[in-house]
């Protein structure tokens, strides 16, 4: 199954709360090195993450990555069907 783009952040949020390397996020993440890249932008232009200019580079979540993490947890937590559902081509409205 596909993972949405929101786990996925979601994911990349809570690995680098103690702050992690690119490689640490591909590994864990199990993303790969290419598409790890697009989600760190977004993340750092968002102001989600921040980059630690150390060897190696880090990127550690801010305050606001932090709440938002928290906040796509407790909406997957309180709707975890919205998660779990494989489209299977009928309406039900």
């Amino acid at each position: 199954m596909k993972r949405s783009k929101e786990a996925i952040i979601t994911k990349v949020l809570e690995i680098c709360i103690d702050g992690a390397s690119k490689t640490a996020i591909v590994y864990q993440a199990n993303l790969n090195f290419h598409t790890v890249v697009t989600y760190i932008n977004l993340l750092i232009d968002k102001g989600l993450l921040e980059k630690i200019d150390s060897r190696p580079i880090t990127f550690k979540t801010t305050s606001n990555g932090i709440k938002l993490m928290e906040e796509l947890e407790s909406i997957r937590s309180k709707i975890p069907e919205i998660y779990n559902i494989q489209s299977t081509g009928k309406n039900l409205a």
